[in-house]
């Protein structure tokens, strides 16, 4: 997951990702002359792309190497920290929003703006708006590898014996007094041990065999996997401004009336309890046929489509709210270790990663959405030539004024615990919504003081 709340106490463990040998720290000289670049990412259905890069690098490069260590997220940020306090980091990382303030802060990135300059890299060729995330100050951390989008994903069967069809799921609206064709749906879809949907007066909401609606809550303080979007469908904006703002809008009663929302599904029955929540992930369980909707992100797109899936899954657009329909659209980039010793190398092979080399055999294997706007357009046509529609995250991303900025700030990975406890509290039903979030509203906006 892009932005899930990284917790405490995980184990320091690194993955070797090649069939090379893998360090886990900064590039090392091999023999013959030839200069080690390290590489770190998370994600481990992208891992064959970048192999596929890396092969490629190195042919253009015979004096370079790369290798390539994959560590899943819940250790990646944890073990990249503690190497850069031991002065130990990798050469090149992924990079995300939430993250990347604090590197910049302890001068642990390069600035790569004077590098852009000197070999004239075209920012303009990538989706509007990602290379912008990574500037402050007018020093630039990072080139855009990849963008997301959210959608839907449903089950089609379990949808459909309740006469929900694929029009009516393009064209659901949301509100927060009464759901909106959406709650109607997620109603329909929500089974109990008897056969009784949600609308049923006798449907009974202790007994569900399978949930019309399954909500994320280890989600930060971001909700990009569910309560973001409908938060700013209804009108929510995180801050002052974005990015580097330094006033959170948590306490917005946009906010608190979809929270409030969130909570009541779980009351009606129609969404797991928190705490009788399964570990097993939300797509998992939709995969099982447990649940009927999530939200999800475009990274998981092979995650439905897989072919051993026996479940008929399908994309739709988000529903339309009171601000219109939104999606939060998101992007990682790959950064250089200030420390590396081999600036140039490491740049060289920072520069492919974002270049069409690179980002058009990332766009074969249609594991995500390369940011080069070229690519996306390679992307599609796999997923077409499969007979898939994915244009639910393609048209989100085209539409004007469709799409909106997660917040990128300064006290990102303290604010994210902070707003995921607050808000989980709420689901378990410990606090209201309103007190939990001006609560921690106050707190997060003290950060900045």
């Amino acid at each position: 997951m892009r932005n899930t709340y990284l917790r405490a106490g995980a184990a320091l463990l690194c993955l070797a990702a090649t069939s090379t040998l893998v360090s886990c720290g900064a590039s090392d000289d091999a023999a013959g002359g030839r200069t080690t670049v390290n590489y770190w990412l998370w994600d481990d259905k992208q891992l064959p792309a970048y192999q596929d890069c890396a092969t490629a690098f190195q042919k253009a490069n015979p004096d370079i190497t790369v290798k390539i260590t994959q560590t899943a997220w819940a250790q990646y940020w944890q073990n990249l920290t503690t190497q850069l306090t031991a002065g130990d980091a990798p050469d090149v990382w992924t990079d995300q929003s939430s993250y990347y303030p604090q590197f910049a802060a302890s001068n642990q990135l390069t600035d790569l703006q004077p590098l852009v300059d000197r070999d004239k890299v075209d920012l303009s060729a990538y989706q509007t708006g990602l290379a912008d995330t990574w500037v402050k100050d007018g020093k630039r951390y990072g080139l855009p590898k990849d963008w997301d989008t959210m959608a839907l994903v449903y089950n089609t069967t379990m949808l459909g014996q309740q006469g929900v069809d694929a029009a009516q799921m393009k064209n659901l609206t949301w509100n927060p007094t009464d759901g909106g064709t959406l709650e109607q749906t997620i109603a329909k879809a929500t089974v109990d041990s008897k056969g009784r949907n949600g609308l049923d007066p006798a449907f009974d909401k202790n007994h569900v065999k399978a949930y019309g609606f399954l909500a994320e809550w280890n989600d930060g303080s971001q909700g990009q996997n569910g309560w973001g979007e409908l938060a700013a469908a209804n009108g929510f904006s995180y801050l002052d401004k974005n990015p580097w703002g330094t006033h959170y809008n948590y306490d917005d009663p946009k906010l608190v009336s979809t929270i409030a929302w969130f909570k009541h599904l779980i009351d009606k029955g129609y969404a797991p309890r928190l705490d009788k929540q399964s570990t097993v992930a939300n797509s998992e369980l939709l995969i099982a046929g447990k649940g009927a909707v999530m939200i999800a992100g475009s990274w998981t797109i092979s995650t439905f489509t897989d072919p051993k899936v026996k479940q008929k899954l399908a994309f739709a657009p988000l529903p339309t709210g009171p601000a219109g329909r939104k999606s939060a659209i998101n992007g990682l980039s790959d950064a250089i270790w200030a420390g590396t010793k081999h600036k140039e190398q490491a740049w060289k092979w920072v520069k492919f990663l974002a270049s069409p080399d690179c980002q058009n055999l990332v766009a074969e294997r249609a594991v995500v959405f390369p940011a080069l706007k070229t690519a996306t357009q390679k992307v599609l046509a796999v997923h077409q030539a499969k007979g898939r529609d994915v244009s639910a995250f393609s048209d989100a991303a085209a539409a004007k004024g469709g799409t909106f900025m997660l917040p990128v700030t300064d006290h990102g990975t303290e604010i994210n615990p902070l707003v995921q406890d607050a808000i989980q509290s709420v689901m378990l039903g410990r606090a209201q919504p309103d007190a939990a979030l001006k609560d921690v509203n106050d707190k997060v906006n003290g950060l900045f003081k």
